[in-house]
């Protein structure tokens, strides 16, 4: 398996991929347990150095009738790669993990067949370079932060969310803002593919916006982020 190149450098590089039925964003952590054969060989893989960096690729799947990944058309072109950052394995071989997400790439080859778990040919992504806008990205900023601050507080209890960090870059934020909420998988593959900061941001401003709207007008709460494991597992790939 081939070394990450550097994030600066557009050529494609090897990642073993993990599909999912969600969508992961660039800096979020993702808990998850690991139970098919396959994907605890990955997680072997990753904690032995075998893949460099301990880095692997998350993809979201386009149906959940999907049990068996055959080609590219069965996933989003866009997915994020995430490093290992915590396993513990579990007295049956299975694994309990926690990842960091890290950077985005696209989807170019799909290898079924070279290891236990899929493989992928994937360049990089990089946002586009930022157009000069003034105030405009702050204010923003605040407004988003604002729709982040009501739909919290309207969906869970003061200690099940936080507010990002004051120091958080404008190209971060829009998904430390959604990292917190319920979006739909449609709504989530939205903000990664979207390629312009300001525009990412707006985008997850008027989502949290509508998902208010919905959590008052149905007079219903979400369980709370931690209780909802089942989203972190994957689809049954046998």
């Amino acid at each position: 398996m081939t070394e990450p190149e550097s994030e600066s450098d557009a050529t494609t590089t090897i990642l073993p991929l993990f599909p999912l039925q969600t969508v992961l964003l660039p800096g979020t952590k993702l808990p998850l347990h690991i139970f098919e054969p396959r994907y605890r060989q990955l997680t072997a893989d990753l904690v032995s150095g075998t893949v460099p960096g301990r880095e692997f690729g998350v993809v979201a799947l386009r149906s959940s009738l999907t049990r068996e990944v055959r080609g590219l058309d069965q996933l989003y072109e866009i997915g994020c790669s995430t490093v290992l950052r915590e396993a513990k394995r579990l007295p049956d071989g299975r694994f309990d993990v926690v990842t960091q997400a890290r950077r985005r790439f696209r989807l170019r080859e799909l290898d079924c067949v070279s290891a236990p778990y899929l493989i992928a040919s994937v360049e990089w992504v990089d946002d586009d370079p930022p157009a000069p806008s003034g105030g405009m990205a702050d204010c923003l900023a605040t407004v988003a932060r604002a729709a982040h601050q009501r739909y919290c507080e309207t969906a869970w209890r003061s200690e099940d969310w936080h507010a990002p960090d004051p120091d958080t870059t404008l190209a971060e934020l829009a998904y430390a803002l959604a990292a917190d909420c319920l979006l739909p998988l449609e709504d989530r593959q939205r903000l990664l593919e979207e390629l312009h900061p300001l525009r990412r941001l707006r985008i997850a401003c008027r989502l949290l916006t509508r998902e208010t709207g919905f959590l008052n007008t149905l007079g219903a709460v979400p369980l709370p982020p931690g209780e909802l494991t089942d989203l972190s597992r994957p689809a049954s790939l046998n």
